[in-house]
Protein backbone atom coordinates (compact mmCIF):
# COMPACT_ATOMS: atom_id res chain seq x y z
CA UNK A 1 0.00 0.00 0.00
CA UNK A 2 1.35 3.40 -0.97
CA UNK A 3 1.99 5.93 1.74
CA UNK A 4 -0.36 8.89 1.42
CA UNK A 5 0.87 12.32 2.37
CA UNK A 6 -1.14 14.30 4.86
CA UNK A 7 -2.82 17.42 3.62
CA UNK A 8 -4.98 20.15 5.10
CA UNK A 9 -8.02 18.98 3.16
CA UNK A 10 -7.52 15.34 4.09
CA UNK A 11 -7.14 16.29 7.75
CA UNK A 12 -10.30 18.44 7.54
CA UNK A 13 -12.26 15.55 6.00
CA UNK A 14 -11.11 13.19 8.74
CA UNK A 15 -11.84 15.75 11.49
CA UNK A 16 -15.35 16.25 10.11
CA UNK A 17 -15.89 12.49 9.85
CA UNK A 18 -14.85 12.05 13.48
CA UNK A 19 -17.09 14.89 14.66
CA UNK A 20 -20.36 13.44 13.35
CA UNK A 21 -22.48 10.36 13.91
CA UNK A 22 -24.46 10.82 10.67
CA UNK A 23 -22.46 8.38 8.50
CA UNK A 24 -21.86 11.01 5.81
CA UNK A 25 -21.66 10.76 2.06
CA UNK A 26 -18.91 12.43 0.02
CA UNK A 27 -21.44 15.04 -1.10
CA UNK A 28 -22.39 15.88 2.51
CA UNK A 29 -18.71 16.26 3.43
CA UNK A 30 -18.11 18.44 0.37
CA UNK A 31 -21.08 20.68 1.28
CA UNK A 32 -19.81 21.05 4.86
CA UNK A 33 -16.24 21.97 3.85
CA UNK A 34 -16.58 23.93 0.60
CA UNK A 35 -16.96 27.32 2.35
CA UNK A 36 -13.80 26.76 4.39
CA UNK A 37 -11.93 25.31 1.38
CA UNK A 38 -13.28 27.10 -1.74
CA UNK A 39 -11.00 25.17 -4.11
CA UNK A 40 -12.09 21.79 -2.69
CA UNK A 41 -13.57 19.51 -5.34
CA UNK A 42 -15.95 16.62 -4.92
CA UNK A 43 -13.31 14.46 -6.62
CA UNK A 44 -10.81 15.39 -3.90
CA UNK A 45 -13.32 14.35 -1.24
CA UNK A 46 -13.94 11.00 -2.96
CA UNK A 47 -10.23 10.38 -3.45
CA UNK A 48 -9.47 11.08 0.21
CA UNK A 49 -12.38 8.96 1.46
CA UNK A 50 -11.15 6.07 -0.69
CA UNK A 51 -7.61 6.45 0.68
CA UNK A 52 -8.81 6.70 4.29
CA UNK A 53 -10.96 3.61 3.75
CA UNK A 54 -8.13 1.63 2.13
CA UNK A 55 -5.93 2.48 5.15
CA UNK A 56 -8.73 1.34 7.51
CA UNK A 57 -8.88 4.79 9.12
CA UNK A 58 -12.59 4.98 8.21
CA UNK A 59 -14.96 2.33 6.90
CA UNK A 60 -17.56 2.13 4.18
CA UNK A 61 -21.13 1.55 5.32
CA UNK A 62 -22.56 0.91 1.85
CA UNK A 63 -24.63 2.65 -0.79
CA UNK A 64 -27.77 4.14 0.72
CA UNK A 65 -30.25 5.98 -1.47
CA UNK A 66 -27.69 6.17 -4.28
CA UNK A 67 -24.79 7.54 -2.21
CA UNK A 68 -21.97 5.66 -0.56
CA UNK A 69 -21.83 6.39 3.16
CA UNK A 70 -18.85 6.27 5.50
CA UNK A 71 -18.17 5.80 9.21
CA UNK A 72 -15.19 7.08 11.22
CA UNK A 73 -15.87 4.47 13.91
CA UNK A 74 -13.82 1.46 12.79
CA UNK A 75 -14.55 -0.61 15.89
CA UNK A 76 -16.60 -3.67 14.78
CA UNK A 77 -20.28 -2.81 15.07
CA UNK A 78 -23.53 -3.21 13.17
CA UNK A 79 -25.71 -0.57 11.55
CA UNK A 80 -29.43 -0.07 11.10
CA UNK A 81 -30.40 1.57 7.80
CA UNK A 82 -33.84 3.06 7.28
CA UNK A 83 -35.23 2.09 3.88
CA UNK A 84 -37.44 5.18 3.77
CA UNK A 85 -35.32 8.15 4.92
CA UNK A 86 -31.80 6.70 4.65
CA UNK A 87 -30.87 7.28 8.29
CA UNK A 88 -27.94 5.13 9.45
CA UNK A 89 -27.62 4.29 13.14
CA UNK A 90 -24.83 2.52 14.98
CA UNK A 91 -25.73 -0.70 16.80
CA UNK A 92 -22.63 -1.23 18.92
CA UNK A 93 -23.82 -4.33 20.77
CA UNK A 94 -25.44 -6.13 17.86
CA UNK A 95 -22.62 -7.43 15.64
CA UNK A 96 -21.62 -11.11 15.63
CA UNK A 97 -18.43 -11.82 17.56
CA UNK A 98 -15.14 -12.32 15.77
CA UNK A 99 -15.13 -15.92 17.07
CA UNK A 100 -18.56 -16.55 15.48
CA UNK A 101 -17.38 -15.12 12.17
CA UNK A 102 -14.21 -17.22 12.19
CA UNK A 103 -16.22 -20.32 13.14
CA UNK A 104 -18.44 -19.76 10.08
CA UNK A 105 -15.35 -19.52 7.91
CA UNK A 106 -14.01 -22.76 9.34
CA UNK A 107 -17.39 -24.51 8.99
CA UNK A 108 -17.76 -23.57 5.31
CA UNK A 109 -14.07 -23.65 4.37
CA UNK A 110 -13.43 -20.00 3.59
CA UNK A 111 -11.10 -17.40 5.09
CA UNK A 112 -12.89 -14.36 6.48
CA UNK A 113 -11.03 -11.11 5.81
CA UNK A 114 -13.77 -8.75 6.92
CA UNK A 115 -17.48 -8.54 7.50
CA UNK A 116 -20.37 -6.08 7.69
CA UNK A 117 -23.60 -6.48 9.56
CA UNK A 118 -26.43 -4.16 8.55
CA UNK A 119 -30.08 -4.37 9.49
CA UNK A 120 -32.63 -2.66 7.24
CA UNK A 121 -36.17 -1.53 7.85
CA UNK A 122 -38.01 1.56 9.06
CA UNK A 123 -36.62 3.86 11.72
CA UNK A 124 -38.86 4.95 14.58
CA UNK A 125 -39.84 8.25 12.88
CA UNK A 126 -40.68 6.65 9.53
CA UNK A 127 -42.59 3.83 11.20
CA UNK A 128 -44.60 6.45 13.09
CA UNK A 129 -45.33 8.43 9.89
CA UNK A 130 -46.50 5.29 8.06
CA UNK A 131 -48.77 4.41 10.99
CA UNK A 132 -50.24 7.93 10.86
CA UNK A 133 -50.70 7.72 7.07
CA UNK A 134 -52.43 4.34 7.36
CA UNK A 135 -54.77 5.55 10.09
CA UNK A 136 -55.66 8.66 8.05
CA UNK A 137 -56.74 6.62 5.01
Amino acid sequence: MAIVRRSQKRDAILRLMRSTKCHPSADWIYQQLKEQYPNLSLGTVYRNLNQLSEQHIIRRVGVIQGQERFDADTYPHAHFVCNRCGTVMDLPDCAPSEQDIQALGKQYGFMVEGHEFNLRGLCQDCKHHITLEESAS
